[in-house]
């Protein structure tokens, strides 16, 4: 018993040393981040770098060509971002099981359906030399990073360390993106089951193609977008239309001419809604080298910048929320040949495998309603990644050289609108877009198997020709009127953003950069707005004080609005959702009869109930130390300031062309990937407040600006 005794007592003391061990390593990677200060030397470079960082930590890399410049590029983005960019690379390769263990193992299995590393593997090969060069020099600055810079917390909380990183890893992460965008086949196959159901009667009900009250599609023109009055309709048509089964999706854009601007030169806004997280989804640079100079957002792990502007031209994008697919009912046998057979490695739990069946032609996959589909997909059959054309728009020099790159984009599809430093400004539908007449209604019968449905030809996809005069703008919505000689979607995201953006460009002549930043804040519900005004009379018998105030609502989400979250609950019981603490009112279709029973609570103010937690990936696990800057509730999922539990606007853009300096760009958070940065959260508190904080891009500004400087030398 004595050594029994003594032998637990050893084991307690070797697990409480262990314990301290990893308490302290955690600790000390809760204290530790990237320099952003001194030289480090012995780098893969051919010259010194540079790197400035302004006031929010957002890097100026500065090289003398374009080799080290990517490389550089890929060091930030490394010391700042590693644990994110290796999470998305695990996330989309299915191998987040690897480190997370078996509760991860469905999501892996999930991933795998799309053989991505296959595709990317042709992405590479496809790829010119210089773009080779540019995604190798990138890899090497990561991986520089990763053996000089500290290893993130996370990596330290996990107990792994990160793989090399290689230039087939910024070519998967950037399918992240890719997946998330398209119409894939699970919305295929939930308008489908409503389509066997019940007709197109059904189809068309739960899935409306738009929302005509509202339509505001730019190639009409802004003098013929949001005219109003809105038209008049039964309560029980809105609900249609809100009723909208699809989590909340897009982004906001427009521009103006140099003739529609106080300033004589055009104008660009851009925000992209995206998941809120920890860290953001986006990672902000400025890029300089002879011949090249590039600023504003990058998504973490993939070179060059995505969404900004250069010396010359500006350009953003909205989902185009169009057709991205074909989706077929398999035949009665498939070809046994076509079945693969794919191998996962589990923590702590054992190594398991999973068939999945892809030919040259098609692959299979379940799907959201338990239905096993067959799927003909470009980027499948013909695989070209999207990344190349960012690097190719990065150099651009007009709109017309903007719109040739545009031309060759593989998806997903987007809208794009564009301005340059003559003054012009554009819009253009990029992506491929299979010509077929289904249009993603419904799943083809197996015998279509053999059609091919090419692509709609650039020449023809929706376009806004290049003008000093244009106004611009798209928000996912149906951006044609009547109908177009091609199918073109399934079903646009419901237009009431846009219809708002266009009464705001109609409500001037002119634009500077201010109103354009504070329409990007416009909290305004239309559709909410009409809701309240409609349900109105049905509560006066009940409660003629609410009715009132839900008659003479103006609309607003306003974070110290009462009423706002009334009628936050009343949409949300519409589509059978709850969230966060807004209060559920009604548990049935509106009617005056539910509405005279429906249990009323006194609501919290809008910026409360509506309030939004910013979480890390780790609190997923109980871990909430990482979590960002909860952002108070203001605005909704349908009006211009989306903001929506685990989602909302990414970033606000709005570009001054020409003068650069001015304008700016904004994030939800911070810069930082790292807790113990000072730049996690700083932009938070002027996120909140509306502000947009300027990107220094001429020479001058950056060195007045820089916070800090940083040499990398070879």
């Amino acid at each position: 018993m004595k050594t029994l005794g003594r032998v637990a007592l050893a084991v307690l003391v070797i697990v409480a040393i262990v314990v301290l061990i990893f308490v302290g390593n955690v600790v000390a990677g809760m204290r530790s981040h990237a320099r952003a200060t001194g030289t480090i030397s012995g780098l893969r470079l051919r010259a010194p770098v540079q790197i400035l960082r302004d006031d929010r930590g957002v890097p100026h890399v500065i090289a003398g060509n374009e080799h080290d410049l990517f490389f550089a590029q890929g060091y930030v983005e490394g010391s700042d971002r590693l644990y994110q960019m290796d999470t998305l690379r695990r996330y989309i390769l299915g191998e987040l099981a690897e480190v997370y263990g078996p509760h991860a193992l469905s999501a892996d299995e999930t991933e795998r359906a799309v053989p991505v590393r296959a595709m990317v593997q042709t992405q590479w090969q496809r790829l010119p030399a210089r773009s080779r060069e540019i995604l190798g020099a990138f890899s090497d600055g990561v991986n520089a990073a990763m053996e000089r810079e500290p290893l993130p917390v996370e990596f330290r909380i996990l107990s792994y360390r990160p793989a090399p990183w290689t230039p087939r890893d910024s070519l998967a992460v950037a399918m992240v993106t890719v997946l998330d965008l398209i119409d894939d086949w699970d919305a295929v196959a939930r308008r489908d089951a409503a389509y066997r159901r019940g007709g197109m009667a059904l189809l068309d009900a739960r899935f409306p193609f738009t929302d005509p009250c509202y339509d505001a599609p730019v190639l009409a023109g802004l003098a013929h977008a949001a005219p109003g009055p809105l038209c008049r309709r039964r309560v029980a048509d809105l609900e249609r239309h809100l009723a909208d089964a699809r989590p909340p999706i897009g982004s906001n854009e427009w521009a103006a001419g140099a003739n529609r601007t106080l300033q004589h030169r055009a104008l660009l806004a851009n925000d992209p809604h995206l998941a809120l997280q920890m860290p953001g989804v986006w990672y902000l640079l400025d890029l300089r080298a002879p011949g090249f100079h590039v600023a504003g957002a990058t998504l973490p792990g993939c070179p060059a910048i995505v969404l900004g502007h250069n010396e010359r031209v500006a350009w953003g994008a909205t989902d185009g929320t169009v057709t991205s697919l074909s989706a077929f009912l398999p035949p009665a046998h498939l070809d046994p040949s076509g079945w693969h057979t794919e191998r996962f490695s589990v923590r702590f739990g054992r190594e398991t495998t999973r068939r999945y069946y892809r030919t040259d032609r098609e692959f299979g996959t379940p799907t959201a309603v338990g239905r096993f589909v067959l799927v003909h997909w470009n980027a499948y059959t013909d695989p070209t990644t999207p990344a190349q054309t960012f690097i190719d728009l990065n150099r651009a020099r007009s709109i017309e050289a903007a719109t040739a790159v545009l031309a060759r984009f593989p998806g997903p599809t987007q809208n794009f609108v564009v301005a340059d430093t003559s003054g012009r400004v554009a819009y253009q539908l990029a992506g491929q877009i299979p010509d077929d007449p289904v249009r993603g209604r419904w799943l083809h019968p197996a015998g279509d198997l053999t059609r091919d449905y090419p692509a709609i030809p650039f020449a023809r996809m929706p376009r806004v020709a290049p003008s000093r005069d244009a106004v611009v703008w798209t928000a996912n919505n149906k951006m044609y009127p009547g109908e177009y000689p091609f199918p073109m979607s399934p079903q646009f995201a419901p237009p009431y953003r846009a219809y708002r953006i266009a009464q705001l460009l109609r409500a001037r002549r002119t634009y500077d950069v201010p109103y354009f930043a504070a329409m990007q804040m416009d909290a305004l519900s239309l559709p909410e707005r009409e809701l309240a005004r409609d349900v109105a009379p049905m509560l006066r018998s009940r409660d003629a004080s609410l009715a009132a105030e839900l008659a003479g609502w103006n609309g607003v989400m306003d974070g110290d609005s009462t009423t706002a979250t009334i009628v936050e609950s009343l949409r949300l019981n519409l589509t059978h959702r709850t969230t966060g603490r807004v209060p559920t009112l009604l548990m049935q279709p509106i009617s005056a009869r539910a509405l005279r029973a429906a249990p009323l609570t006194s609501p919290e103010p809008w910026r409360v109930a509506g309030a939004v937690p910013v979480l890390h990936a780790l609190s997923s696990l109980g871990i909430n130390f990482l979590d960002g800057t909860t952002l108070p509730g203001y605005g909704d999922a349908l009006t211009l300031h989306v903001q929506y539990p685990g989602y909302g606007q990414s970033f606000r853009a709005v570009w001054d062309v020409g003068n650069w300096d001015a304008g700016g760009i904004t994030l939800p958070q911070g810069e930082s990937g790292e807790i113990a940065s000072t730049h996690y959260t700083d932009q938070a508190q002027a996120w909140i407040a509306g502000r947009l904080w300027p990107l220094p891009f001429s020479d001058a500004a950056v060195q007045r600006t820089a916070a800090t400087r940083e040499m990398l030398t070879p």
